[in-house]
């Protein structure tokens, strides 16, 4: 047994893996030999653009011929522009597995690679070469993200890509892959991250998880911080700054302000048991057991950038994809530190604000947020910008008063007659055997439409006249699996 995880992953399953991804990189190597060309297409979020910056530096490095092209899904608009490419291989990261019928009924004539960690839905024809790690008994949703999947085929390419290594484990945070101990990578994300540290690239460490260690002051970083939730300073800076100066910490060494990262040791030890007390005392106790944590550092960015920590560089990741910006978080993935990242920042800044809008916006009106028998349901309708709606269900789905319950958030597609589902439910569903992904899945068939994903989180795409009838059978599938659950328990 290795990488040390809950359940452990048999070691001859993670060596079928491994050597499914030389084959993979044996056939990308053989198509840049012979002077193909490559349509290469990834995800939107964090995770897809991770992957989408390892694979495009390890095909730039091999001098490939290729186009990159990031997307939110597969759809017949998509096949139309590979088919118009004629390439000679085509290379899906961070999406395709939930896609396998499309991809084999439209490109059969063509070579595909499919590098993914969703659970694969349909079948795949033999022009389909498929690096899953459900295929091998791996769990996908926290044992390896789909940047990871890529690295371990560019990896094979040619070890000199061991040091996209770091940007996967950015890709695996942005997944939400966190989910061992202290909120450490496990599963075969370990390995990356061992990588990524004899690169000497990564540092990891346990420490005090605030959002903004590296780039705020320590008052903001207290403020933004979110998970684990401090109640009376999330979301309150005044309140943070005041709760710094009662325990004695100074925010500023002379006029500049001072970030988690400038505390010392005793400070540091000193923040944690406030924190502790002040959760406690607000019956958070389960909180306290959140408030340290694994942080991964990548030690060649700049101080007080939001790349130095792999988690906020993973939101910046998001933020450029989300506001259709994603060209830029490809280009710094693939190394750009110059205008991209400048543009990236501000976009980041959009992004935020356009949250903090739509929360807002959903805060006015109570049926914005309606509480159903078995989840909540976030009407976003054609109000919240359906790029965005996933970012919004995981925030809320730490936030809501009954965790035990599954979020269901939709926002209608500009210009089509589809609305976007984002499904998010908490582990301590999911390990009681509730899947979101299967459920999305089946619901959405029943509507003409497609869904899929992870246990934990899952999405969805279904006609706009059906959403109403779509949510209301979601509701009650949850509600018969729930009791399923508890009779079998």
């Amino acid at each position: 047994m290795i990488f040390g995880v809950d359940m452990p992953i048999e070691e001859a399953s993670v060596r079928t893996f491994l050597n499914n991804a030389s084959e993979a990189a044996k056939i990308i190597i053989e198509c840049v030999e012979a002077d193909g060309f490559i349509h290469v297409v990834s995800h939107l979020d964090a995770d897809g653009l991770a992957a989408a910056g390892i694979i495009g530096k390890a095909l730039w490095r091999l001098g490939a011929n290729f186009r990159l092209r990031i997307q939110q899904w597969v759809d017949e608009r998509i096949i139309l522009d590979i088919t118009t490419d004629k390439p000679k291989l085509v290379i899906l990261t961070d999406l395709g597995s939930g896609y396998l019928n499309v991809l084999s009924d439209h490109l059969s004539d063509y070579q595909i690679i499919v590098l993914d960690h969703h659970k694969p839905i349909g079948y795949a024809t033999a022009n389909v070469l498929q690096l899953n790690p459900h295929l091998y008994g791996i769990d996908g949703s926290k044992d390896i993200s789909g940047a990871g999947v890529t690295f371990l085929a560019a990896n094979a390419i040619n070890d000199a890509n061991r040091d996209l290594a770091a940007i996967a484990v950015v890709g695996a945070l942005g997944d939400l892959q966190d989910k061992f101990e202290q909120r450490a990578l496990g599963g075969v994300n370990e390995k990356i991250v061992a990588d990524a540290v004899a690169s000497g690239l990564l540092k990891v460490e346990k420490d005090l998880m605030f959002f903004g260690r590296e780039t705020r002051p320590i008052h903001k970083a207290l403020a933004y911080t979110t998970n684990p939730f401090l109640p009376g300073l999330s979301g309150e800076e005044d309140k943070s700054l005041a709760f710094l100066l009662s325990l004695g910490i100074k925010p500023k060494h002379g006029d500049k302000w001072r970030a988690l990262r400038d505390l010392p040791k005793k400070e540091r030890q000193k923040l944690c048991s406030a924190l502790s007390d002040h959760l406690i005392s607000r019956g958070y106790q389960k909180n306290v057991l959140s408030l340290i944590g694994s942080v991964y550092t990548l030690v060649h960015e700049e101080p007080w950038t939001p790349l130095r920590d792999a988690r906020e560089f993973s939101v910046l990741l998001n933020g450029t994809g989300r506001m259709e910006r994603a060209g830029l978080g490809v280009a710094i993935c693939m190394g750009d530190r110059g205008s991209a990242l400048e543009q990236a920042e501000a976009v980041l800044e959009e992004y935020r604000r356009t949250i903090m809008k739509y929360l807002g916006w959903l805060s006015e009106e109570p049926g914005r947020i309606e509480e159903l028998e078995s989840i909540y349901v976030i009407h976003g309708g054609s109000f919240i910008n359906e790029k965005v709606i996933g970012t919004l269900s995981s925030i809320l789905s730490t936030n809501l008063p009954k965790l035990e319950k599954p979020i269901i958030a939709y926002a209608a597609v500009a210009g089509d007659n589809v609305v976007k589902v984002s499904a998010r439910t908490l582990d301590i569903l999911t390990s009681k055997g509730l899947d979101l992904g299967e459920i999305m899945r089946t619901t959405a068939e029943k509507f003409d439409g497609e869904g899929g994903g992870h246990d934990i989180a899952a999405g969805a795409q279904v006609p706009f006249e059906d959403v109403e009838a779509f949510v209301k059978l979601v509701d009650e599938s949850i509600k018969r699996k729930m009791e399923q659950i508890e009779t079998k328990s």
